[in-house]
């Protein structure tokens, strides 16, 4: 029971430190409005498309942190139907105790644990393995001075590992 009260407090952790797609796209917007659009292609890398405005302004097309890997298959092994545990073995402890005149405190716990299986085991897949391609595009509007006048995510993948945008990850958000 303590172990699963741990782990589930680990997960809620690592969950309130994601960053969600909206939430990078503010950032980078609250980071990158009125700087130099040059100063931004400097920090992280050059742009993969432009398209110049009439007002003598250009929108470009950033794309980063791009990565290419295999998700491997998950599967789950378990008992053959009607196989059923070699050995099974059940503990009863009950505790009484008087912490004061009056009060009488009564515990009782269970305790099963069985070990191996008698019948044969049954592998499933659970999901087949998955090619991943990780990225973020966004879309950086300068005026004709050069001055980021717009900022805005086009495509966010999920995150390495436990996070939900890559572009929370590319941009250290």
């Amino acid at each position: 029971m303590l172990k699963q009260i741990i782990v589930g407090v680990a997960v809620v952790i690592v969950l309130v430190g994601c960053k969600t797609t909206e939430e990078a796209a503010q950032s980078v917007r609250a980071k990158w409005i009125g700087q130099p659009v040059d100063q931004f292609f400097i920090e992280n890398g050059p742009p993969v498309s432009s398209f110049p405005l009439e007002s003598g302004g250009t929108i470009y097309t950033w794309r980063g942190g791009e990565v290419n890997y295999v998700r491997p298959a998950q599967y789950e092994t378990r008992p053959a139907f009607g196989a059923s545990p070699l050995k099974v073995s059940e503990r009863t402890t009950t505790v009484t105790t008087q912490p004061s005149p009056g009060v009488t405190v009564t515990q009782t716990r269970t305790t099963n644990s069985s070990f191996g299986y008698s019948g044969p085991q049954v592998t499933t897949l659970v999901r087949p393995a998955q090619n991943v391609h990780l990225a973020c595009e966004a879309q950086i509007t300068a005026d004709q001075d050069g001055t980021i006048i717009s900022a805005r995510i086009n495509k966010d993948s999920e995150g390495a590992g436990f996070s939900f945008s890559r572009c929370a990850e590319v941009f250290g958000e």
